[in-house]
């Protein structure tokens, strides 16, 4: 039985009649939240209930109002979402995205430093969101693994925007806020700054954080934990690879306007590995995403008796109500992070029905005076081949496995649908292709001249799901000549039916 906190809310409560209240998941200095579902869709969601009466006493009034005026805007996979906002005379009930699986801090603390893979994953992801926040005009201002927080799939979302604040061309922020820790050397010394450059400093902190399982400025000493972050004074481990030795450095630079930018850092070779085709192609800003209207999911709203030229209206202008808070849920229960964020521009390049190739051509490493790496290194570029289909899952991995196959190459399944590949061109017309197939010997193991010649070619194959129940297969080069990755391409798409 949960114990009386004051004034409580039951599922009776009229305020919240659209809601099926749940047990409390946290309790806060000025509220408490709740695990609730909604009944018209059946979707779980987190309802914070503010006390208006606290907030006021606490002076926070204008922290929690700038954070539901961010949020009712944004529409981004790794941002945390804001459904409906209710006020009454003496709470405020803001109704958000669930997220089940806690904070990002929580996860480093208990599994230690991560493995660089697991580290870019999340790094990818929140830079993704970041970039999302100042596209639109807002710098975070708090960014640390405690506002970082992970769903069921582990997928970061972005949280607690009660300090950050919009940017206006031509003006400067002074405010001193956001953990010690994390807080660039400007911010700190209480001098002028824009705001995406404090962004990226503390997602240098982040990504070192995740690394190395510490900090990179860390005192008990205030004082001293102020001299060392102005100074710029830290370590890298040993154990870090030469790219993140690289990217870390170039984050934390204690002057702002040699610090990386967020584009410098999604063009870095380091950022660029495993990238997931999503993120690399981002997702439209929220006007654009209001404008674009899910046909089936408004379908599904109208069945619940809601108007539909209403619906669509609302939704258009923004507005909050209830017709609207259930096709949001509705829409972000069908997208999951990994299959649904593809840009508009991306997806309007395909065609409804068949099978047809994308390819996107390679993004540009910036050059820049002392990276201190290779310069094979720096002149990576990303290529990569998307097929669109909207035939059966089974059918297009049957397909593709069968077009690999007739190439000999070499492939290993890493998860449902994402298989690790290797192909080497002299064996395109072996007569052996019926012994290179799934964790075939050569490649992974005993051929290892083959492995070391610079005609072999590692790429990475991954089956999305997008929206309008179409199927999107990613071949993204990870590791030898682009020529000759654009060679495999080509034979690919002439031995694969189109679905």
């Amino acid at each position: 039985m949960e114990r009386s906190t004051g004034r409580g809310v039951s599922s009776n409560d009229p305020v919240l009649s659209s809601y099926i209240l749940g047990k409390t998941l946290g309790i806060g200095s000025f509220g408490k939240v709740k695990i609730a579902r909604h009944i018209l869709t059946g979707q779980k969601v987190a309802i914070k209930i503010l006390n208006r009466r606290k907030i006021k006493s606490m002076d926070m009034e204008e922290k929690v109002r700038r954070e539901m005026k961010i949020l009712k805007l944004f529409m981004h996979p790794h941002i945390i979402r804001l459904y409906e906002v209710i006020e009454t005379q003496t709470d405020i009930y803001v109704v958000m995205e669930y997220v089940a699986n806690g904070e990002l801090f929580d996860f480093i603390v208990e599994k230690g430093r991560l493995q660089e893979d697991e580290a870019r994953c999340f790094f990818q992801q929140i830079i993704s969101g970041v970039e999302y926040c100042h596209k639109n005009m807002v710098v975070h201002r708090d960014l640390k693994p405690e506002n970082l927080l992970l769903d069921s799939k582990n997928n970061v979302k972005i949280a607690d925007f009660g300090l950050s604040n919009l940017m206006r061309d031509g003006h400067f922020l002074k405010t001193s806020c956001g953990s010690p820790n994390y807080a660039a050397p400007e911010v700190i010394s209480g001098k002028l700054y824009a705001g995406p450059e404090v962004d990226v400093w503390s997602c240098g902190v982040i990504l070192y954080a995740l690394l190395c399982g510490t900090l990179p400025f860390d005192d008990e000493n205030i004082p001293n934990l102020f001299k060392k972050i102005k100074g710029g004074i830290y370590t890298l481990p040993s154990h870090l690879s030469a790219g993140a030795r690289d990217l870390i450095p170039r984050m934390l630079v204690v002057d702002p306007l040699k610090r990386m930018t967020i584009s410098d850092i999604q063009h870095h070779p380091w950022f660029q590995v495993h990238l997931p085709r999503y993120l690399a192609v981002p997702p439209p800003d929220s006007t654009k995403q209001a404008k674009k209207i899910d046909e089936e999911i408004l379908q599904q709203v109208a069945a619940m008796g809601f108007d539909r030229s209403t619906v669509v209206d609302a939704l258009q202008d923004r507005q909050q109500n209830h017709a609207t808070v259930a096709y949001y849920l509705l829409l972000d229960s069908r997208i999951s992070t990994f299959c649904g964020y593809l840009g508009d521009e991306f997806l309007e390049t395909t065609e409804s029905g068949a099978a047809r190739m994308v390819l996107l051509a390679p993004s540009p490493v910036p050059h820049n005076e002392g990276m201190g790496l290779q310069s094979h290194f720096l002149a990576e570029r990303k290529w990569a081949l998307g097929l669109q289909s909207r035939a059966h899952p089974r059918e297009i991995i049957t397909e593709v496995l069968k077009a690999l196959q007739e190439l000999n190459v070499c492939w290993k399944k890493i998860g449902h649908y994402n298989w690790k590949c290797r192909w080497f061109p002299s064996y395109q017309d072996s007569s052996e292709s019926s012994d290179l197939s799934f964790e075939n010997e050569i490649f992974f193991g005993k051929d290892d001249a083959a492995l070391m010649s610079p005609n072999a070619v590692k790429f990475e194959v991954q089956l999305y799901k997008t929206r309008e129940e179409k199927y999107l297969l990613d071949l993204q080069r990870v590791q030898g000549p682009q020529q000759i990755f654009l060679d495999l391409c080509a034979a690919f798409l002439a031995r694969l039916r189109v679905l």
